[in-house]
């Protein structure tokens, strides 16, 4: 295997030890004027030493650094730098060059910008003999993944899964925690360390929650994830949630999900909501658990409904909702700035308003109550509306004016007409969230605190009937409001 000047030559040390590792690459160790090792810690290294090879390893670099990505920079930098200098450079690494070896995919990366040609002289990964030693079938599907940056969106537990680069405890105990979110803390794992050679090789399965309590890692340690068949797996999968709901959909599926149409169903994504609003409310996590699992329901049944009509699926939704969010906030991933959240809206407003242009919405056109969603509750729609009002200047100057507003809007609906009351009463309830706005409160949350205190009290009374052994038919008004008294005392009390 030849070299010239200007040219890296990259092999790999194999899995093994000395009698595994093809006859080209031992030759081109052998031959090399100036070899170079990412670690000397590899049982190739030491056979190779017996036999007068010399050599330069980059171990020490480790050492000078704490994050891995610096540590490979400067190998890299180190490497190209001799390589335009001397001639016969070789550089060998564990394995195989091209898998797990981020300062080979960085030489390819900038080698030839520094006018230096890299040559992939090959070599035995670490992959077929763990293979064969695990007697895994790799055609049934397996990723590749590295433990210094695991991340828990790249595990998919229906797959063989192995984790490179577990150098040490301290890594062992991140891909714990990273696989934890994923898998339940007992499921068995298996870490192996120099699979295939003589002497060295440990495979050891444990319980995932005692994976970093072994005392075998270093530089040929990896960790073995078999696929997962557990229920308590695949009930985590957002993949395993979209088969439930086109199974349920399907002609084999349930009758009544088969029935169900957007029409049919859309009441039901506003009581998910509500029901969902009650556990915030009760401050009770557990329930919001299980009520926003109701909502995404509806969610993913509208959405497989549109999938089988042809017009949008799911992912479809998420990939709208990841641009949007991406897009609405330059200042988090794009290059704008905000300081605070008043610049944030600001920001978000602009691009809305890009967004209604490209449309080919004229926004100079469009009424300024435009944009509020028609099917809010009559509350809040009207809370919104006079936002907007105020927004262009067409609002109260003081909160005395609208407290007399109020005070003239009572007036008129003590002396209406029958057919003039509900018309009436709608001006009174207006007025009266002008007077919520001004005192920056939502009209909504203060009347559901309301609702809430009302439903309190009033379960008072029908606790101190029950105690009484009586009913409403056996009492009057007069003991009802010594009730509520008494429970409006007990409430200040706790306060």
């Amino acid at each position: 295997m030849g070299t010239a000047k200007n040219t890296l030559t990259v092999v790999g040390l194999g899995a093994g030890d000395l009698d595994q590792l093809p006859y080209g690459i031992y030759r081109t160790l052998k031959q090399a004027s100036h070899l170079y090792l990412r670690t000397q810690e590899h049982p190739v290294v030491t056979q190779l030493a017996t036999e007068g090879v010399t050599y330069e390893s980059f171990d020490a670099v480790y050492e000078q650094h704490d994050a891995f990505a610096e540590v490979y920079e400067e190998i890299v930098e180190r490497l190209l730098t001799k390589a335009a200098q001397e001639e016969g450079i070789v550089y060998a690494v564990p394995g195989h060059p091209l898998v797990a070896e981020r300062t080979v995919q960085l030489l390819l990366e900038n080698g030839p910008a520094r006018g230096v040609d890299i040559e992939i002289g090959g070599g035995q990964s670490f992959i077929d003999p763990l293979f064969a030693r695990l007697k895994i079938d790799p055609i049934e599907g397996f990723t590749l993944l590295d433990g210094t940056a695991l991340a828990a969106h790249q595990i998919s537990p229906g797959l063989h899964t192995i984790i490179a680069q577990v150098y040490d405890v301290f890594i062992a105990s991140d891909v714990k925690l990273t696989l934890m979110d994923v898998l339940p803390d007992d499921y068995l794992v298996t870490v192996a360390t120099a699979v295939g050679v003589k002497g060295e090789e440990r495979i050891d399965t444990v319980p995932l929650f005692e994976l970093d309590r072994l005392d075998h890692f270093g530089n040929l340690s990896l960790v073995y994830v078999p696929p997962a068949k557990d229920e308590r797996v695949a009930y985590r999968q957002f993949s395993h949630l979209k088969e439930i709901v086109a199974v349920l959909r399907s002609p084999d599926g349930c009758p009544w999900d088969r029935e169900q149409t957007h029409q049919s169903i859309r009441k039901n994504l506003i009581e998910e909501t509500y029901e969902v609003l009650e556990t915030i409310d009760d401050e009770d996590p557990d329930a919001m658990c299980e009520e926003l699992g109701d909502l995404l329901m509806q969610i993913m049944l509208h959405s497989q409904m549109a999938a089988e009509e042809g017009y949008f699926t799911v992912d479809d939704v998420i990939a709208t909702l990841n641009e949007k969010l991406v897009r609405r906030h330059p200042h988090v991933f794009g290059e704008k700035s905000a300081e605070d959240s008043e610049e944030a809206l600001a920001n978000w407003q602009e691009i809305k308003a890009q967004e209604k242009a490209a449309k080919g919405i004229d926004v100079t056109t469009q009424s300024q109550l435009a944009g509020i969603p028609r099917d809010l509750p009559a509350l809040m729609y009207a809370y919104k509306l006079q936002k907007k009002a105020a927004h262009v200047g067409f609002d109260w100057d003081d909160i005395a004016d609208v407290y007399a507003k109020v005070d003239e809007e009572y007036r008129e609906l003590q002396e209406a007409s029958e057919d003039e009351r509900a018309g009436e009463l709608g001006d009174l309830l207006f007025a009266v969230v002008n007077v919520a706005r001004f005192l920056g409160l939502d009209p909504e949350e203060a009347l559901a605190l309301t609702n809430t205190k009302f439903k309190k009290r009033f379960s008072y009374i029908e606790q101190k009937l029950q105690e009484a052994g009586r009913s409403f038919e056996e009492t009057d008004l007069q003991e009802m409001d010594k009730w509520w008294e008494e429970a409006k005392h007990h409430a200040k009390g706790r306060e």
